[in-house]
């Protein structure tokens, strides 16, 4: 077990490394591979080539002097640089070329196997290093006269070595300068790759360092994986900047809600404290501030529903009648209507949907809040489930939403112009269209001939 991180993370110096030097270290070992196979390859068609002429020398002079050995007569010269002896089975020079005296060029143990018979071929120094008198020589067995004869056939391999070494210096260079050449164009290729990421990555350190409005420079001309990064990067930085912007106003609007609340109190506290009261003005007192501290909690109710159904993980879907659930949504707003001396029809199918009632009743309600407290004549309530889902609507008879305003509806205490002195919080709408959120459905707003409408709009 000790092994196993080891393994499944190799070379930790290697991720460590900048990722345009990992490259280059990529480009050179997968580059040095190819050539060392490729000048492999080279080499060995090569020697070959050049080792099959010579063995072709070596065994044509071979012939030539084992027909002279049986025939008793004169060893004929070989090609250029070739040597010649002969033995007898005992390993006694015969006859020898000149410069190689007594000196046998076989040992004794490839003596021994040539005099019973095999064929002996080996070669005498070395490639590298150069040495002096390299040599391939052959030996067979050759009777005549009913003796046994040893007879050794020598070529000088200079000629071959030579090409072999400059074969080597050439590869070897060719190699180095395409290794160096194809690791230079990799470096700059990555560089090239990779600069526009480096100057996204300067773009997001400004963001972090406070920077405002900041965009990066993308091309327009190119669609490659870069490019499309740097698009996705902006358009998450327009999403930050307009998440940043709700927050501000969020902020300001709450700012602005819970100011005026907890500024009635205080003028309240203050008016009663500053002299003695009777009993009738500090219990009116009271209720002023009941009614605002009421407010408050309201308020806060709001904002805490607002952010718990931010996620979908709050809604827990069951089949619910739409009927009833419709019916006990209306019932509170029935009596208000009354009061005001307006109607308030509700038209809901019997259906079986699949909702969070717990969420679905207040929203249901916050629709028809809105149509009473803004809208004028009768307030219509229609629920009707099809194949696209479950729709609910209301409208009333009212003047509509200024144009202006239909854009931000509902947003967080968005409230049109005529409406900022009235009651509510300007947070109604805005839970509507969470709990449609939370459900998968949309909430939508418009102006109809005769006032507003909203619906909205839940798969069930």
């Amino acid at each position: 077990m000790n092994g196993l991180p080891g393994r499944l993370r190799p070379w930790p110096w290697f991720r460590r490394l900048p990722v345009v030097v990992r490259l280059v270290l990529a480009v050179a070992v997968t580059m040095s591979l190819v050539l060392a196979g490729a000048a492999g390859l080279v080499y060995w068609r090569v020697q070959a080539a050049l080792d099959r002429q010579l063995n072709d020398d070596l065994t044509t002079y071979q012939r030539s002097l084992d027909q002279a050995v049986r025939a008793g007569g004169q060893l004929p010269p070989g090609p250029s640089g070739s040597l010649r002896q002969v033995l007898d089975a005992q390993g006694r020079v015969l006859v020898s070329s000149d410069g190689l005296h007594d000196r046998s060029l076989l040992p004794p143990a490839e003596l021994s196997a040539a005099a019973h018979g095999a064929a002996v071929r080996r070669d005498v120094g070395s490639l590298l290093p150069i040495t002096s008198n390299t040599l391939r020589l052959q030996a067979r067995r050759v009777t005549a006269d009913g003796k046994t004869r040893i007879v050794i056939a020598a070529v000088r391999r200079g000629h071959r070595d030579e090409a072999l070494r400059e074969l080597l210096a050439q590869l070897a260079l060719a190699s180095g300068l395409t290794l160096i050449a194809a690791s230079c164009v990799g470096y700059r290729t990555a560089r090239a790759a990779l600069r526009p990421v480096e100057r996204y990555r300067g773009g997001a350190a400004g963001l972090a360092d406070g920077a405002q409005n900041l965009r990066l420079d993308v091309p327009a001309d190119r669609d490659d994986e870069i490019t499309r990064l740097g698009h996705t990067l902006n358009h998450m930085l327009d999403r930050l900047a307009a998440s940043a912007e709700r927050e501000r106003r969020f902020v300001a609007d709450a700012s602005h809600e819970l100011r005026t609340p907890l500024t009635l109190i205080r003028a309240e506290l203050d008016v009663a404290l500053h002299r003695p009261r009777s009993a009738g003005e500090l219990t009116e007192t009271l209720r002023s501030v009941d009614t605002e501290v009421q407010r408050l909690i309201e308020l806060s109710n709001a904002l805490l529903d607002l952010e718990e159904l931010g996620t979908a993980q709050h809604v827990s879907r069951a089949p619910t009648d739409l009927a009833d659930l419709v019916g006990a949504a209306a019932a509170p707003h029935l009596r208000t209507a009354e009061r005001e001396g307006r109607a308030l029809t509700v038209d809901a199918v019997r259906a079986i949907v699949d909702v969070d009632g717990r969420w679905l009743r207040p929203a249901i309600g916050n629709l028809l809040d809105n149509a009473l407290r803004h809208g004028t004549g009768t307030v219509r309530l229609t629920a009707t489930v099809d194949e696209g889902g479950l729709r609910l609507c209301v409208t009333d008879e009212g003047s509509g939403f200024p144009p202006e305003f239909l854009t931000r509806v509902f947003d967080r205490f968005a409230r049109a112009e005529a409406s900022r002195t009235g009651e509510g919080s300007g947070l109604g709408l805005a839970f509507v269209q969470a709990v449609a959120a939370a459900h998968g459905g949309t909430a939508h707003a418009e102006n109809t001939e005769h006032g507003a409408r909203v619906v909205l709009a839940l798969p069930c």
